[in-house]
């Protein structure tokens, strides 16, 4: 069994607009832009990372703007709901919020014991706001959101699958454990992780696969310390038998990717360097950073990017 993991690392969707997609996260969520950069695949689309003051592990959420991407369709085989931790009692603050902003799919429930605000990004992303008593990450604070109501990092992510056997044991192996059932859906939890611990398997054998598109999450990265722990990873997850791929230098963390039975695309990423690599921690996401091999295009991809500010 694999002991290193630590949760989550990342998350990474898509979208349909950039600038309305830097708007969301950065003013109605109040998370902070910590990383400009491009697509390392697609250097015309932006790749924006948005979490708390450092870009701290367990906290970032990161998007492809496809300009007037299609709508993906919500389905099986698929990262259904991402999961935001905020202070226990804020959640009527976001309601309030939210509705005056216009943001859609707003709908309050319970799940394990903790009180949930579900609503949909500006491509109908499943993003949750859930409340807890006990998560002690320090959050970045937006104009207009106290510290009492300010997003913490990720709490989990939920995963729509048609089966979810093979994904329970792949989550066991990864070194999580079983820890709740409530109707269709299984909660697993890292001990002792960096606050963005559980993931939770819905069993939908009755609906079609998910179409990819924007409001889709492309990928979910899970967290190691560092390059020695993803090599042993990569070691572990290759004898059981899953098709990884090498490391891959992303700049600002180390990254290697594998497909779940499920379908979702695994990535398991390092905490190292971290996003303070190539800007002072005080100016992270204001200028536009590229891989070494784009810079000698930077003026071409930068008249090809829409502005992020009206």
């Amino acid at each position: 069994m694999i002991k290193d993991i630590k949760g989550l690392h990342h998350i990474t969707s898509m979208a349909s607009d950039a600038r309305q997609n830097n708007r969301f996260f950065t003013e109605t969520l109040g998370l902070r832009r910590v990383k400009q950069t491009v697509n390392f695949d697609d250097p015309s689309v932006y790749h924006l990372y948005y979490g708390d003051e450092n870009g701290s592990a367990g906290s970032v959420m990161t998007y492809f703007p496809f300009q007037n991407m299609m709508l993906g369709r919500p389905g099986v085989g698929e990262v259904s709901e991402t999961q935001f931790s905020v202070p226990k009692g804020s959640l009527k603050f976001w309601q309030d919020r939210f509705t005056a902003q216009g943001v859609d799919g707003l709908e309050t429930d319970t799940a394990f014991g903790a009180n949930r605000l579900r609503f949909m990004g500006p491509d109908g992303d499943g993003l949750a706001l859930i409340e807890s008593a006990d998560d002690n990450r320090a959050p970045w604070l937006a104009e207009g959101i106290p510290d009492d109501a300010a997003i913490r990092g990720f709490a989990g992510a939920r995963f729509s699958l048609n089966n979810t056997g093979a994904t329970e044991e792949l989550l066991g192996f990864m070194g999580y454990q079983r820890a709740d059932s409530e109707g269709d859906v299984t909660r697993f939890i890292i001990p002792d992780g960096n606050g963005a611990d559980t993931i939770d398997l819905t069993a939908l054998p009755k609906i079609p696969f998910a179409r990819p598109g924007a409001g889709s999450v492309h990928h979910i990265a899970f967290a190691v310390d560092n390059r020695e722990k993803q090599l042993e990873v990569r070691k572990a997850l290759m004898d059981t038998g899953y098709q990884v791929t090498p490391v891959i230098d992303r700049d600002y963390f180390w990254a290697i990717y594998f497909r779940t039975p499920g379908g979702v695309l695994f990535e398991v990423a390092t905490n190292e360097p971290g996003f303070n690599r190539d800007e002072d921690t005080a100016h992270l996401g204001e200028a536009l950073k590229l891989p070494s091999r784009y810079e000698d295009f930077r003026d071409q991809i930068q008249t090809n990017l829409a502005p992020l500010a009206a």
